[in-house]
């Protein structure tokens, strides 16, 4: 069930550059809700995003993100918005030369976590909640791509996020694997968390109905959980 709103934006634009991307954009997702964003190549879904997680500046219009202002965000308040959020790309973006509790250790100091003892059993948790917990110790290289989107999305969790944001998490991925992943995001909604989806993969949507809002001719549509 979704709650009380957790991204809500009025009339926005976003520009990439000096490029208008989308206007007049009204989002308002609740907590707990498993949104789709999609739309074609070139649509804006990235831009849209980036604009979530303050990698983009507001222009125009009002934005707010898990109690953050948009608009009024400073520079050095971005990373605790981001803690709040937790990002998974296409590509994964695990650091290669080092394990994967090495990579999980690195972004938790980097976000302030001093307790070793309390760093280390954030990682078993994470890695216990993506069924990845027997590969502590390997190598992103000797993981096929379906293990590193796992130990990708048990990164995003590391923070404890509100909210996560899946940039076409399954684009690089067989139907199987994309499946499984897929079933991994919905159980992190289960558990009170809002997911946002971007896809232009339309089989997993028919296959997991969710809400669905489509960037299209530089405007944001929201629909009802369904396919137009």
């Amino acid at each position: 069930m979704s709650g009380d709103s957790i991204i809500k934006l009025n009339t926005a634009s976003i520009y990439q550059r000096n490029k208008l991307v989308l206007e007049n954009v009204d989002l308002d997702i609740g907590s707990g809700e498993f949104v789709y964003l999609i739309g074609k190549t070139g649509s804006g879904k990235s831009s849209l995003l980036q604009i979530l997680y303050a990698d983009l500046e507001l222009k125009a219009g009002e934005g707010q993100v898990c109690g953050f202002d948009l608009n009024t965000v400073k520079r050095h308040d971005i990373p605790f918005l981001r803690r709040k959020l937790g990002i998974v790309f296409q590509n994964f973006q695990l650091l290669e030369d080092r394990n994967v509790e090495e990579n999980f250790k690195f972004v938790l100091k980097a976000t302030g976590w001093k307790d070793k003892n309390e760093i280390n059993q954030r990682i078993l948790e994470v890695l216990e909640q993506v069924e990845m917990i027997d590969k502590l110790k390997v190598m992103p290289h000797r993981l096929s791509g379906g293990e590193q989107q796992r130990i990708a999305i048990a990164r995003s969790l590391l923070n404890h996020p509100e909210v996560i944001l899946a940039d076409e998490p399954t684009g690089n991925l067989d139907p199987e694997t994309s499946n499984g992943i897929m079933k991994l995001l919905l159980k992190i909604c289960e558990s009170g968390k809002t997911v946002i989806m971007a896809t232009h993969n339309y089989n997993i949507i028919h296959k997991f109905p969710g809400k669905i809002i489509k960037c299209e001719n530089g405007l944001v549509i929201n629909s009802a959980n369904k396919l137009n």
